[in-house]
């Protein structure tokens, strides 16, 4: 359990999550995603007369087993490997965020961006409801998540998730380094 607990190399996650592809693939040809899963659970939960959920969910009920791995790993990760200290960030990220206004940095999730409170101020209100409203259409609109596109699609030589995925960059670094400075300012 100790050995849980430690920090692991970042080329470990790679190896596995690079196994992932060819395990899917000789499998069954399955396809790797974790935003379909939404459309599978509608689809199974809210039988409709929608058209888009209107179609064989059973076949794809394998990846809501490993959402539900995932979910299940986050409880066992946050009950039984806790680290009661501190997350550590880097020394330049607590300065940048401080000239922005983000003092509260003892955690992954700054408590001054990523709270109730926060959600009823305009800076709140744009990062949580707007820029989830953004993520959310983007993945839809995209046909796909991030992990979806760059694991999977690319593997498999898609030009449609090369698209995505380097649009996924570019407004990743777009938000970082032009919009998110003027919004954390708010």
């Amino acid at each position: 359990m100790e050995m849980l607990k430690q920090p692991w190399s970042w080329w470990i996650a790679g190896i596995l999550i690079g196994l992932t592809v060819p395990v899917l693939l000789l499998l069954g040809n399955k396809h790797f995603g974790i935003s379909g899963n939404l459309r599978h659970i509608c689809a199974a939960c809210f039988p409709a007369n929608i058209r888009f959920f209107q179609y064989d969910w059973r076949k794809e009920a394998w990846n809501l087993f490993f959402v539900a791995g995932i979910f299940l790993g986050a409880i066992i990760a946050t009950l039984l490997l806790k680290d009661p200290n501190p997350v550590q960030i880097h020394p330049d990220l607590a300065r940048d965020l401080a000239t922005v206004g983000v003092i509260n940095t003892e955690h992954l999730v700054p408590k001054d961006l990523f709270t109730w409170e926060a959600l009823f101020t305009l800076r709140g209100f744009i990062l949580i409801v707007i820029g989830g409203f953004l993520v959310g259409f983007g993945t839809r609109y995209a046909g796909g998540c991030t992990s979806g596109h760059a694991i999977m699609g690319l593997s498999t030589l898609q030009w449609p998730s090369l698209v995505a995925t380097i649009s996924f960059m570019a407004g990743g670094f777009l938000m970082t380094h032009l919009l998110l400075p003027y919004i954390l300012k708010l």
